[in-house]
């Protein structure tokens, strides 16, 4: 069942032909042979997760209906609360904290709509990583060469959907830390628009870019997760008062009359021959010939690092004026570096930020889709220091995200799409408009229809 899509376990759970129960403990059995390869989780929730199944096969029995995720399992990043256990956020402090006394509000919905939560995942401490390495609860390895990076800093889900651990994953994208995973680890993410998803009960980042969002191997399995978790919540002031404006639904409408553009400019500088390629094959899947730029991304870029090394820092200082030493030497020196940043500089990229927004909403009067690539290379191997980014050789750590942050610097939504290369796959960006996730995930699923965009299984 390893390999079984979250809707058709859904199926065969609804219509009896399978037990929650045994689904439950496959995925069980299957974490417990395979995490001390790829480490993807930090905490297994077994026996919570047997009694969900039990209960969701004796409701069964009883013939009470059962929701659209029925019996699926699922495992949400380590900052996500978890009833029961510390918040640990990938870093050495929060795992002393108290247990969370209730579930985020994510997973919540999910388990309401019967899918059956497992464990938490690892991830880069205090979600500040695009690697997946983490010097607390060891690297996370990725399923199609164990040698390489997941990436980060949602690097368990990457991990251990690819893996075939669970079909479903949730983690959350400030600079790129669901695409990037997405695009390491040949799967589907969706980073949804800022507001869309409620964020409550989860550790934070970077309030004003954090989003929390799904990973899948199907485009249909992203667009149901997707659906059953929104909606207004009054525990996160940030979660936009919309109704359920479901995906699902319209998944199979086709690209006909879609607007499609391709990002040029800034996204094809830089680009590797995968990602070029990857590209290629996208553009040429869903017959888009048109270019457009998108103004001024570099600038937005280095804003958006301003930001989020000035916000990071606030939100740690107390943390890092008290327990240095129990941090990653790396995100700490970053953390103490975002600290200094001057005010008036934070002040001129909030400024820009608001006008480069603007900008860009523009050019969604002249298309519906941009397309670009989702990271500059597939994954490095653990441990890599250096790339080579345009012809430069560049640190590695600071610029994977280096497609990522001029999109969820203003919030757009974006699906990030599989395209299985070889030996590694890597992503391409499906942007849209504000509350356009159902644009974004059409064409992801054209992709996927066509054989372009399909999660490749590792050879385990």
């Amino acid at each position: 069942m390893e390999w079984t899509s979250a809707s058709e376990i859904a199926r065969l759970v609804q219509n009896g032909e399978r037990s929650a129960l045994s689904i439950t403990e496959a995925a069980l059995t299957r974490i417990k042979s395979l995490n001390k390869t790829l480490n993807a989780f930090t905490d297994v929730t077994a026996g919570r997760a047997r009694a969900k199944a039990q209960a969701l096969d004796k409701a069964r029995s009883e013939g009470q209906p059962l929701g659209p995720l029925a019996g699926v399992p699922f495992a949400v990043k380590n900052l996500f609360d978890v009833e029961g256990l510390p918040t640990r956020a990938g870093s050495k402090i929060n795992r002393k904290h108290k247990p969370a006394g209730r579930d985020a509000t994510l997973i919540e919905r999910l388990e309401a709509a019967g899918a059956v939560l497992v464990g938490a995942l690892n991830m880069g401490e205090y979600a500040y990583d695009f690697t997946g390495e983490n010097v607390h609860d060891g690297n996370a390895h990725n399923p199609h060469d164990i040698a390489h990076m997941t990436g980060g800093s949602s690097s368990g889900s990457g991990g251990a959907v690819a893996g075939g651990l669970v079909p479903l994953a949730l983690g959350s994208d400030t600079n790129g830390s669901i695409r990037v995973p997405s695009s390491f680890c040949g799967i589907f993410g969706l980073k949804p628009t800022y507001g869309r998803l409620s964020r409550a009960r989860s550790f934070p980042f970077v309030a004003s870019f954090d989003h929390l969002g799904p990973f899948a191997r199907t485009t249909k399995d992203l667009a149901l997760a997707y659906d059953v978790m929104q909606g207004p919540d009054a525990d996160d002031a940030a979660c936009a008062d919309r109704p359920v404006e479901a995906a699902l639904p319209t998944l199979n409408h086709g690209i006909d009359g879609l607007r499609i553009a391709v990002a040029g400019g800034y996204f094809r500088k830089g680009a590797s021959a995968e990602t070029r390629e990857a590209m290629k094959l996208v553009t040429k899947a869903l017959g888009v010939t048109r270019e457009i730029e998108i103004p001024e991304a570099e600038r937005a870029r280095s804003a958006a690092y301003v930001i989020t090394a000035t916000e990071g820092a606030a939100l740690h200082l107390e943390r890092l004026r008290k327990q240095a030493r129990d941090f990653d030497p790396a995100v700490r020196d970053r953390l103490i570096a975002g600290a200094l940043v001057p005010a008036a500089l934070v002040n001129q990229a909030q400024k820009f930020r608001r006008w480069y927004r603007g900008e860009v909403l523009k050019l969604f009067g002249e298309v519906d889709i941009i397309l670009a690539p989702a990271t500059p290379t597939t994954a490095p191997k653990i441990g890599q220091q250096t790339f080579v980014l345009d012809g430069v050789e560049m640190l590695l750590r600071p610029n994977i995200g280096v497609y990522t942050q001029p999109i969820s610097f203003i919030g757009l939504p974006v699906v990030a799409a599989p395209i299985p290369l070889s030996p590694l796959p890597i992503g391409v960006q499906i942007i849209a408009a504000p509350w356009r996730e159902d644009l974004a995930l059409r064409v992801a699923e054209k992709l996927e229809q066509s054989g372009v965009a399909v999660a490749p299984k590792p050879e385990f």
